[in-house]
């Protein structure tokens, strides 16, 4: 195993901003920057032992700087939407920027993702780690309590990338922290992901009202759209005349894990039957928000590539949307000094 360190520009603020490669015996690399503990590369070979990189991103810290769309983001400190930019904690009300319509989304227009994070590196000999951490003062985004966070990232030689969230607050608060990579198995720069097959394993989804937030039901996935408790295309059922997929364009939904929520599980599955790479999803989060660019637009990424709608699919392990407000789900709140941990691992290999 081995870590390098090279340069990624500067900021507009002038700071330098470094770029981490993590390569393990197989030849895969996987590589992030301490801006906003982002992750920016990930080579992967397919069945003939060709190298690509599988997911959407930029060639340096300018385009993170902007990120719109949230390329290989680390999302917080609430990810996914808040409806109303707003929430109770023990009584007290708490306004939050409403950067998506009347809503909150992933904590605000300057989110985890746009800061610089102090690093630490580990390297063992079947593994190498990196640990990405800083404090996020009291109210930052408008949530209380001084929140300590690190995010850990580890590429083991199995082809695994395991990322490790770890908060802990001084004050009660809320926290929903995940990765907002968009995977594309055939390659970052091949286009549409619809031929590519995708597993869930969740019998349930949360439908939303048209901004998208949760109604706090939970509806059957059997006989819908929604249904990938066996393999199949995402384009197989993306445009077709059902509500949840219209109100979004697509699909942008949480869905509700089978889980016992005490051991990290295999929850879901990525195929590309051209390259026959595939990805395994593991979790001990409750819910993952699977997600098909249907806002993505004409935007230049590496290499000059542009990528437009549906160039990738996002697998955002999470606690539910808008849970700070719906009592009957999973509950974000973290007690003052409790610690938030869970895991979330993306496992490569070819079928």
């Amino acid at each position: 195993m081995s870590i390098q360190k090279q340069s990624f520009g500067k900021t507009k603020e002038g700071v330098e901003a470094s770029l981490f490669i993590l390569k393990n015996k197989n030849g895969m690399t996987v590589s992030f920057t301490n801006f906003g503990a982002n992750i920016v590369n990930i080579n992967v070979p397919d069945k003939n032992g060709n190298f690509d990189d599988v997911v959407l991103g930029y060639d340096d810290v300018t385009g993170y700087e902007m990120n719109k769309p949230g390329f290989g983001s680390f999302i917080g400190r609430h990810a996914n939407r808040i409806g109303g930019a707003a929430f109770e904690l023990n009584g007290k009300k708490y306004e939050l920027e409403k950067n998506d319509g009347p809503n909150n989304l992933h904590g605000g227009s300057k989110g985890y993702n746009k800061f610089i994070y102090e690093v630490e590196t580990f390297e063992e000999e079947d593994s190498d780690s990196i640990e990405f951490s800083r404090l996020s003062p009291h109210m930052e985004q408008g949530f209380p309590g001084n929140l300590d966070i690190s995010v850990t990232y580890t590429l083991t030689d199995d082809n695994e990338l395991v990322i490790e969230y770890l908060a802990v607050s001084d004050k009660d608060t809320i926290v929903n922290l995940t990765n907002h990579s968009y995977f594309n198995l055939a390659g970052h720069k091949s286009g549409s992901v619809l031929d590519q097959l995708v597993m869930l394993d969740a019998d349930k989804f949360t439908p939303t009202d048209d901004v998208l937030i949760p109604t706090g039901e939970l509806s059957d996935v059997t006989g819908t759209p929604m249904d990938f408790r066996k393999l199949k295309p995402i384009g197989q059922d993306i445009d077709a005349n059902y509500g949840p997929l219209k109100q979004a364009g697509g699909y942008d939904h949480n869905f509700v894990l089978n889980i016992s929520g005490s051991e990290v599980e295999k929850v879901g599955e990525l195929v590309d039957e051209k390259s026959k790479r595939k990805m395994e999803v593991f979790t001990n989060m409750p819910g993952i928000q699977f997600y098909t660019a249907n806002f993505l637009s004409a935007e230049t990424g590496k290499g000059g590539f542009v990528y437009e709608k549906r160039a990738g699919a996002c697998f955002e392990t999470q606690y539910f949307p808008d849970s700070c407000n719906k009592p009957e789900f999973p509950s974000c709140a973290l007690k003052a000094g409790n610690e938030y941990d869970f895991v979330t691992v993306f496992k490569f290999s070819t079928i």
